[in-house]
């Protein structure tokens, strides 16, 4: 893929770039358990939630991001898989809908949660926080 070199000075050209590379990966022919999770899979890492200057933004499915709905986003999970979110340190969890990709950059955030979520998870102050995720239902 050929990419003018004017474009990727710019940051945000930069990111959309990679989230389209990353994306893309995930909807290729590679593991097909990555794409398609099992119902009970699980996985454990660091959530963040969305700042609320991004409501009404598109996310990466089409919608706009909706600083009230349950959802989330996620690397590589379909979009419309139903996901609960468990707060390690106070038990507390909600169920979520991926509907975005990310978070991008650092390894050990797994999900990045609407506002609504993070504030059930009473992780607004914390900011980032130590969560299992798993899948109750795929697309």
């Amino acid at each position: 893929m050929s990419v003018p070199r004017a474009l990727l000075r710019s940051s945000s050209a930069r990111r959309l770039l990679l989230a389209a590379v990353v994306v893309a990966g995930d909807c290729g022919a590679g593991d097909a358990a990555a794409v398609r999770p099992q119902v009970g899979a699980e996985q454990e890492g660091k959530a963040t939630y969305y700042s609320d200057s991004l409501a009404g933004n598109s996310t990466a499915s089409g919608e706009p991001y909706d600083p009230r709905a349950l959802t989330a986003a996620h690397r590589t999970l379909p979009f419309g898989t139903r996901v609960r979110v468990t707060r390690l340190d106070n038990d507390l969890s909600v169920e979520v809908r991926i509907n975005d990709r990310g978070p991008f950059g650092r390894r050990d955030r797994i999900i990045d949660l609407s506002r609504a979520a993070a504030e059930q998870l009473e992780m607004i102050r914390a900011g980032v926080v130590r969560v299992r995720l798993e899948v109750l239902e795929t697309p």
